[in-house]
């Protein structure tokens, strides 16, 4: 009935537009924000030993033989891994408004909805956080989970209200021609800044101890310094010092980021309308080297010796409906050419090791990837059941994060890759 409301005030201002005097009110429904004063925002976080369940599957970082598993906007689950057969939760760190994390020479940074907020992890079992950045995601809000718009004009007036750590769905009805904006999409519209899910397996220059990440992450570390995208912007942040410092302004990149991955001395970057190259080596001043337009999606890439491996799928708020996944020779980063393109189901995450792709795509795929053009032919297992989202592959064990658990594989023996464990998700 309300789009119907809808279509009939338009129609009515459509042969009316003319009138000095027309009066038409629509009724519509909108994401109000909800807040939390700062104060009691900053002092939510809490470190345990005792273990929770995972109820949401979010993005993962592995680090001397330990995994942290976000679950968004709720905090980072602490797993012992260094027996990959028999994984044990050891403890939680409750960190609202978390999505994202990357860990250095012992140290955790992880993003708190508009903060940046770091633990020392020297001790897995026992957190402790060091300090934050306020203020430093202008950009950041919490997930939509409805297509329902969002009245950015109160959620960007926050800085005398709180943070906003939540919506509720109001139901407006006004004077179309009194209407003087204050709100983006309206009429059933998908909210297009909502944090994602996914995460990304993020090459690093030498000088440090860093963590490796999933293929959908928004932070990467190159050269001591941690790379944030949040929407269009970039974040750099010097970590050589006793605590972070914000290294430059935003970086104002034109097109809403959702993927960061380095390589050698540059950055490619998922977007909407394809994927982008930067260069770092003047790692305070990234210089836009091209992008690979026909490339739709806002997904993944990883990269190994010279060749990218992008997916894209459909069911996004990317505006496409495509399901491939893109091979791209790299090898000049200022003229990046497409090899070979292959349809998929619905692919996600994936990651690259010494000539192996593993694939979230119908479960997990793994294939000997030495010949791009051959990759299908080349299919060395295929696991069904499970929704794969992303993963990492390291030192012969692949961990999987999936809709309904953390699955682990050994692909020692090419022959006989095989599942090694499970922790399940959402029971």
């Amino acid at each position: 009935m309300k789009n119907i409301s809808y279509l009939f005030s338009l129609l009515v201002l459509t042969l009316f537009g003319c009138a000095d005097q027309v009066s038409e009110m629509v009724t519509y429904t909108i994401n109000e924000p909800v807040f939390m004063t700062s104060e009691t925002f900053r002092k939510s976080v809490k470190v345990t030993s005792e273990p929770k369940t995972i109820d949401v599957l979010g993005k993962i970082c592995f680090y001397e033989g330990y995994l942290y598993v976000s679950e968004p906007e709720k905090g980072i689950h602490i797993i012992d891994n260094r027996q990959p057969s028999t994984p044990q939760m050891i403890g939680f760190i409750e960190l609202l408004g978390n999505a994202d994390l990357s860990i250095r020479n012992g140290l955790l940074y992880a993003d708190s909805f508009v903060d940046l907020v770091w633990f020392d992890v020297s001790n897995p079992a026992l957190p402790e956080l060091k300090g934050r950045l306020e203020n430093v995601f202008k950009m950041a809000l919490p997930r939509i989970e409805n297509t329902y718009g969002v009245d950015y004009n109160m959620a960007y007036n926050a800085d005398s209200t709180g943070v906003v750590v939540g919506w509720e769905l109001k139901e407006r009805t006004e004077d179309v021609n009194k209407y003087s904006g204050g709100w983006y999409g309206g009429w059933g519209r998908p909210e297009l800044f909502a944090m994602t899910d996914g995460i990304a397996i993020n090459s690093t220059k030498a000088g440090g101890i860093n963590g490796i990440t999933g293929s959908m992450s928004r932070f990467s570390i190159y050269d001591g310094y941690l790379y944030t995208v949040i929407n269009n912007a970039m974040n750099i942040f010097s970590l050589d010092g006793v605590k972070p410092t914000k290294a430059t302004e935003d970086i104002y990149i034109g097109s809403n980021v959702e993927t960061i991955f380095s390589y050698e001395d540059n950055l490619f970057m998922g977007t909407p309308t394809g994927m982008l190259i930067y260069s770092v080596k003047d790692p305070l001043k990234p210089e836009y080297q091209s992008s690979l337009q026909h490339v739709f999606g806002c997904d993944p890439v990883v990269v190994e010796n010279d060749i990218a491996y992008v997916t894209i799928h459909s069911g996004n708020n990317c505006g496409q409906e495509n399901n491939e996944l893109i091979i791209v020779d790299v090898s000049n980063v200022k003229l990046p050419k497409q090899i070979v393109s292959y349809t998929m189901t619905n692919p996600k995450g994936l990651g690259i090791d010494n000539g192996k792709l593993f694939l979230c795509d119908d479960g997990l795929k793994i294939y000997n990837a030495a010949d791009p053009k051959k990759i299908m032919a080349n299919e060395l297992a295929h696991y069904r059941g499970m929704i794969g989202f992303d993963v990492i592959p390291y030192n012969n064990t692949l961990m999987m994060i999936a809709e309904d658990g953390l699955y682990q594989y050994d692909y020692s023996v090419l022959s006989n890759i095989r599942q090694i464990s499970k922790i399940a998700i959402g029971e």
